[in-house]
């Protein structure tokens, strides 16, 4: 990534950061920053734990897995249908 910069590309690179920034603001910059890579260092270290529990909801193919011999969902019913009245009906059975 960065295997075509030099010592004097980094130079004007870190000239660029201070004009940009000015003195006094770059103690706090490198704090922030420091501190946003810790929390994304955090974050990314807890995924990686999570799937190596196998905690995660989808198999390594990306599919959502399902329980098969412990189903918790409640079975479907089917309501009965409802009684016709015969003299609402278009054509009334004799």
């Amino acid at each position: 990534m960065f295997a075509g910069l030099t010592g004097w590309h980094l130079l004007i690179i870190l000239a660029v950061i201070l004009l940009l920034f000015g003195a006094p603001k770059l103690p706090a910059l490198a704090k922030s920053i420091g501190q946003s890579m810790r929390i994304f260092k955090g974050e990314v270290d807890e995924l990686k734990k999570d799937g190596k529990d196998g905690k995660s909801d989808q198999a390594s193919d990306g599919t959502a897995t399902t329980p098969t011999a412990q189903s918790t969902a409640a079975p479907t019913v089917t309501p009965a249908p409802a009684p016709v009245d015969p003299s609402t009906e278009s054509n009334p059975k004799p």
